[in-house]
C-alpha cells in the first residue's frame, strides 16, 4: 500500500471526504455548508479536499496527514456516518488541545465553528461541551452561557 500523502494547506479550513459511496450525498452536504445561516447571513468558509487517495482513512491517520506547522486546530470530516445519516452530521476532530478529540456537528451549525475556531473567539471545549446525549452539535441552547 502506498503511503498516503499529507493533506494539502489551504487558506480555509478543510473539509475532508474520506467516504465516496454516494455522490450525491457528498454534493448536497457540500451546498448545506456553503449556504449562508438564515438568521444572520454568515458562511462557512471551507476548503473542500475530495480525493479518493483518503477513502476510509481513520482518525488516527487524519492526525497522522495535517502538515506540520499548518495552524489548524481543527478539521472536519465527511465520513460514512455523514453520508449515510439523514441529518449528515461531521466528524469534527481536534488538531491541537486534545488531538484526536471529536464530535459531530449538523451542516447547518458549522458556520459557528468554522468563524469562531477560525478567530479563536471560542475553542473545542465551548463546542464539544455543547454536543447533544448522541454527540451532535445542533446549536447552543438558549440559556448557554
Amino acid at each position: 500500500m502506498d503511503p498516503l500523502k499529507r493533506i494539502p494547506k489551504t487558506d480555509d479550513p478543510v473539509v475532508l471526504r474520506t467516504d465516496f459511496s454516494d455522490e450525491a450525498a457528498w454534493e448536497s452536504i457540500r451546498t448545506a455548508i456553503e449556504e449562508p445561516d438564515v438568521d444572520f447571513g454568515f458562511r462557512a468558509y471551507m476548503d473542500f479536499v475530495s480525493d479518493p487517495a483518503y477513502e476510509g482513512i481513520t482518525t488516527e491517520q487524519v492526525l497522522s496527514l495535517v502538515p506540520k506547522g499548518s495552524g489548524r486546530s481543527f478539521i472536519f470530516v465527511v465520513d460514512h456516518t455523514a453520508l449515510s445519516h439523514p441529518e449528515r452530521p461531521i466528524l469534527v476532530v481536534d488538531l491541537d488541545a486534545e488531538p484526536g478529540r471529536s464530535f459531530r456537528v449538523v451542516p447547518s451549525e458549522m458556520w459557528g465553528l468554522e468563524n469562531n475556531l477560525s478567530l479563536a473567539n471560542m475553542d473545542f471545549d465551548d463546542f464539544a461541551g455543547a454536543v447533544d446525549p448522541n454527540g451532535v452539535f445542533r446549536g447552543f441552547p438558549e440559556d448557554w452561557r
